[in-house]
C-alpha cells in the first residue's frame, strides 16, 4: 500500500495512510489561502485542482483559471512531484493536510516550524 510521507532528505519523520490531499496555506502577506489537491501514486505526487482566493503581491491569478464558489479554480500541468519541497518556517505560518474535508496543521505530525528546520519534503512511500 502506497501513503504519504513528510520528512526531509528521504528520513521519514511520519507516514499517512492517504491516497489523496489537500494541502492548504495562507499567503504570508496578503493572508490569502491557497489550496492544492493531490493524489498519492507509486511514481509521486500527481496535483489535481488547484485554488486561490484572490491575488495580490507576487501571487497572481493563473491564466485560464476560474472564479467559482468564490474561488479562483485552475490546473497545471506537472509531472509527478517526488518529493514536494516546502518551506516552513515559524514567519510563514503552518501548511495544512486535508483528507475529507478535515483539515489538520503539519504541526500535528511534525510539530511546530521551526527556524532550524526550515523545510519538509511530501513524498509517496510504502507503507
Amino acid at each position: 500500500m502506497i501513503g504519504l510521507c513528510l520528512g526531509l532528505s528521504g528520513v521519514v519523520w511520519a507516514q499517512l495512510q492517504l491516497s489523496e490531499f489537500t494541502l492548504a496555506w495562507n499567503h504570508t502577506i496578503e493572508k490569502v489561502r491557497w489550496e492544492e489537491d493531490y493524489r498519492v501514486t507509486e511514481t509521486g505526487l500527481i496535483l489535481g485542482e488547484a485554488r486561490i482566493k484572490g491575488n495580490g503581491a507576487g501571487m497572481e491569478i493563473p491564466e485560464g483559471a476560474r472564479l467559482e464558489h468564490g474561488s479562483w479554480r485552475y490546473h497545471r500541468s506537472l509531472p509527478p512531484l517526488q518529493p514536494l519541497k516546502l518551506g516552513r518556517t515559524p514567519q510563514a505560518g503552518d501548511y495544512q493536510l486535508c483528507d475529507g474535508g478535515h483539515c489538520e496543521p503539519m504541526a500535528h505530525w511534525l510539530g511546530p516550524p521551526s527556524a532550524q528546520q526550515p523545510a519538509v519534503e511530501l513524498w509517496s512511500c510504502p507503507l
